[in-house]
């Protein structure tokens, strides 16, 4: 008779969320001691379909926001159909439902925003009036802050059908996160990585969110795949996410970073059509995840002062 499941993975269907969640289906295999040819069978990956994966034809923000990638994956936990959940980060709302946590965050991969683009060689050199393909309210945002000349227009659906369309001439260049690219191993298709400190990133872009029950919360194999030092960081960024009201409604942007034992973020909202920015950098001594998240907070709370209300209505 075959062994019954150790652990059951709940992850999104397309083909991203099934290349991050094999990983972690590998690492969490490994952590349990599970033998290389057995990990399939018992740490099972449990595909479930979102909101965000149906409705490709409207923003985010037009149908609920972010939680749309996660809500359908979280009642699976809650019910006890899957016993972990793999999320990309920047699509984890601020706050978790009750019962569950944020268990675990791997270490983090490249997360810089990457220009593709058939014809041009790198953002500063499409021409003016340029079509930039992106869904993300702060990118549009920060796109037209630093070239007010292009047009945006909207581009959902997963990395192929995105990479699809521009190769068919629908945009002369689309945005799209380096993490993605390089775990589907398409990072050959990247022109430029976009420089942070022009680009900043979505808070907790390039790291994963390993959801669970917050009984498991201190399970073996959970603590073994937390990187300390990605943790401390994406607890900076969220914090400031929290301040900031960071949603698909609100262009905002933070990256922290670790050099030896000083934590530096920053952190910034942008009017929406790029007209305006606010930004906020502090620094800390031998950060944790709590006095991380209070730099984050206390940054981000100083930038919204600063900013007021950026929400678009939908």
């Amino acid at each position: 008779m075959a062994a019954s499941p150790l652990v059951r993975i709940g992850t999104r269907r397309s083909a991203l969320a099934l290349a991050q969640s094999g990983m972690m289906q590998r690492a969490i295999g490994r952590a349990l001691g599970v033998a290389e040819a057995e990990i399939e069978a018992r740490v099972p990956l449990v595909p479930i379909v979102t909101t965000g994966d149906r409705v490709q034809d409207r923003r985010l923000l037009e149908i609920g926001g972010k939680a749309m990638f996660t809500k359908e994956i979280e009642e699976a936990l809650l019910d006890g159909r899957v016993d972990v959940a793999v999320h990309s980060m920047k699509d984890v709302p601020a706050d978790q439902p009750p019962g569950l946590c944020i268990a675990a965050i791997p270490e983090r991969e490249d997360p810089r925003d990457a220009f593709v683009s058939r014809d041009w060689p790198g953002f500063d050199e499409l021409p003016e009036g340029a079509v930039v393909g992106t869904a993300s309210l702060r990118r549009q945002a920060q796109i037209l802050a630093a070239r007010p000349d292009l047009k945006i227009e909207m581009l959902r659906g997963n990395v192929d059908t995105r990479l699809r369309r521009l190769e068919a001439g629908d945009f002369d260049a689309i945005l799209l996160a380096c993490s993605g690219l390089a775990r589907l191993g398409r990072e050959a298709v990247i022109t430029e990585r976009l420089d942070m400190d022009r680009f900043p990133p979505a808070p907790g872009q390039g790291a994963l969110a390993l959801q669970t029950r917050e009984d498991d919360i201190g399970a073996d194999w959970v603590a073994a795949l937390n990187h300390a030092d990605t943790a401390v960081c994406v607890a900076a960024e969220r914090g400031a996410m929290r301040a900031l009201e960071g949603s698909c409604r609100t262009a905002v942007a933070a990256i922290a970073a670790l050099t030896g034992a000083r934590l530096a973020l920053t952190t910034e909202m942008l009017a929406p059509d790029g007209s305006a920015r606010w930004r906020r950098r502090g620094e800390i001594d031998l950060p944790t995840p709590d006095s991380a998240r209070t730099l984050g907070e206390r940054l981000g709370a100083e930038v919204h002062h600063d900013a007021g209300d950026q929400r678009i209505d939908v």
